[in-house]
């Protein structure tokens, strides 16, 4: 039994309650009160202040039984909407999804230059322009989550972005300060292992996420919960050295992973080889298909040195899921077999390694996701994806 004090225990029984109705959808009183162990007065009590709140409807249900027709409760997916924006190399994508985490919007943005007052001019303008535009409903825009490809602390200050040379910048203050909504930032990697888990992995408490398009980084749940390490830098795995006075790094290091094994880096190296004015991932997919010996050579090498990689995460950190989130993993036939084989390791366990079906929505995905998470205050989320 909780004990302590009332307004406290009023908090917590509301996330429980909370949390069962999104996991099933629909579910009646009476069987939250079974799964949560509260009192059906609780439960009642509960409920009443949330219709309230429109945060959750009801719906009779038909039925040819004798008797009183079920009442179900539901989130009302339509009470807010949520933001997730991923600034990225060269461009900049915008998600509004719906409390379920359902897609209503989305945007891309090319952005060549990485100033940091550049990019900030067109964040606010950005949400500002969202706020105005999704305030048809109690609570318009419940929260903004903007995705980092760098150093985020748990201060959620900025400390580094290598490839925008960003140093101590406190983007959360400035957008605050300009923008009417709740800004959090958060690491990239952070929230594509958040999508994994929120959307599809419901059955792990456990789960690393490598994203490998721009550059590489590692998002780490444990236990349910994000582990961030001492200030919020881990999971900087792409700056681990697995080439000794290999190729430079704009970190500062020689031989980074992500030197060897990012899809940016592979890419671009293709297209200074063979002199192009751009190789792109349609490129490559139609080279692959026409079995080119070249390519497919390349891509062996590529996956071996994402390999070592993933074998030096395994045996750190011992997941029971392992995300791969990459489009050339998805393009290039086999390629989880192909990393397997390379992992032979006796010591390196864990119990699913696959390529994430998310897409390039994933970092976005979980950015609206942890805002819904916020806002709803439960302790875990468990939403449908549907593919569309």
């Amino acid at each position: 039994m909780i004990t302590g004090d009332a307004a406290y225990i009023k908090k917590i029984n509301r996330s429980l309650i909370l949390e069962k109705i999104v996991q099933e959808g629909m579910i009646s009183r009476a069987d939250i009160s079974k799964a949560t162990a509260l009192t059906r007065a609780t439960v009642s009590a509960q409920v009443a202040d949330l219709l309230d709140e429109d945060l959750i409807i009801e719906t009779q249900l038909e039925h040819n039984n004798v008797g009183r027709k079920p009442i179900m409760l539901s989130l009302n997916a339509r009470a807010g909407y949520a933001l997730g924006i991923d600034v990225d190399y060269n461009h900049i994508s915008f998600t509004i999804s719906d409390l379920l985490g359902r897609l209503v919007f989305e945007k891309t943005i090319e952005c060549k230059n990485r100033a940091y007052e550049d990019i900030l001019q067109i964040l606010i303008e950005q949400i500002n322009l969202l706020d105005e535009e999704y305030s048809d409903n109690r609570y318009g825009i419940i929260g903004v989550v903007i995705a980092i490809h760098g150093l985020v602390g748990k201060d959620e200050k900025i400390h580094f972005v290598p490839r925008f040379l960003w140093r101590s910048v406190n983007l959360k203050e400035d957008l605050e300060k300009a923008c009417e909504l709740e800004i959090h930032i958060e690491n990239n990697a952070n929230m594509s292992a958040f999508a994994e888990r929120v959307f599809l992995h419901h059955e792990t408490n456990s789960l690393l996420c490598t994203t490998i398009y721009s550059g590489i980084g590692l998002g780490i749940i444990m236990d349910n919960h994000f582990f961030r390490g001492n200030d919020g830098f881990a999971g900087e795995i792409g700056h681990m050295i697995v080439v000794p006075h290999g190729r430079s790094c704009s970190c500062g290091n020689e031989g980074c992973w992500e030197q060897y094994a990012s899809e940016s880096v592979f890419l671009e190296n293709i297209r200074v080889e063979k002199g192009l004015s751009s190789f792109t991932y349609d490129d490559l997919k139609e080279l692959i298909e026409e079995n080119d010996k070249e390519i497919l050579e390349r891509l062996e090498h590529f996956i071996y040195y994402l390999s070592i990689g993933l074998n030096n995460m395994i045996n750190m950190y011992n997941p029971d899921t392992i995300i791969l989130d990459g489009e050339i993993l998805r393009l290039y036939p086999d390629s989880i077999k192909k990393i397997e084989e390379n992992l032979s390791s006796s010591i390196s366990h864990y119990r699913e390694l696959s390529v994430s079906t998310l897409g390039k929505r994933t970092v976005r995905m979980g950015a609206c996701a942890f805002a819904i998470k916020r806002f709803l205050r439960v302790p875990i989320l468990n939403l449908n994806y549907k593919n569309e």
